[in-house]
């Protein structure tokens, strides 16, 4: 090969032209599916989502469900887990940010690496169900003369519970 007539090129060069990587796309690569991150399971082990949602929205509107009954002098009584103080107000917001976690995981807004989703949601469940339980054993004097515990605070500690149970189904979905 020469450039010009009289002047020789010093060496020799073997051009090869291979796919552009660019351009031409992978054939043998499956098409991309129609969402982002990790294949999700199936099966009872995909249910962790749907049960801590479900668990986290009970959870909070147990809070507006009766936990106390009892009866006065000609007065029957029902007091609502948001009146009986500040542990009340505390299951409801649990129960709202377990339901946040779940709805924006589902959007695509995920938790940083460092805190997994599955371990805040067992640990929101842990914290609701002990707030439950200080309300299950020991009756505020403010609500007094409620003898009895209504049925929703029994719903709000299964609820606790199942917030639990959707953290470790995702806790497994996760390996």
């Amino acid at each position: 090969m020469r450039l010009e007539a009289d002047r020789p090129i010093a060496h020799t060069t073997t051009i090869v032209q291979g796919p552009d990587l660019f351009l031409d796309p992978d054939r043998s690569a499956p098409p991309p599916g129609p969402g982002y991150g990790p294949p999700r399971s199936e099966g009872i082990w995909a249910a962790g989502d749907r049960v801590a949602w479900l668990s986290g929205l009970i959870l909070a509107l147990s809070s507006f469900m009766d936990w106390y009954a009892g009866a006065g002098v000609g007065v029957k009584l029902s007091v609502i887990g948001w009146q009986t103080g500040i542990l009340g107000k505390l299951v409801f917001f649990l129960g709202l940010a377990v339901v946040a976690i779940v709805v924006l995981r589902g959007t695509g807004i995920d938790l940083p690496p460092s805190a997994p989703e599955s371990l805040v949601i067992l640990v929101l469940g842990v914290i609701a169900t002990v707030f439950v339980l200080i309300r299950v054993i020991s009756i505020p004097d403010a609500v007094l003369p409620a003898d009895s515990r209504g049925i929703g605070i029994w719903i709000s500690l299964l609820a606790a519970l199942g917030v639990i149970g959707g953290g470790l189904l995702r806790a497994a979905e996760d390996l």
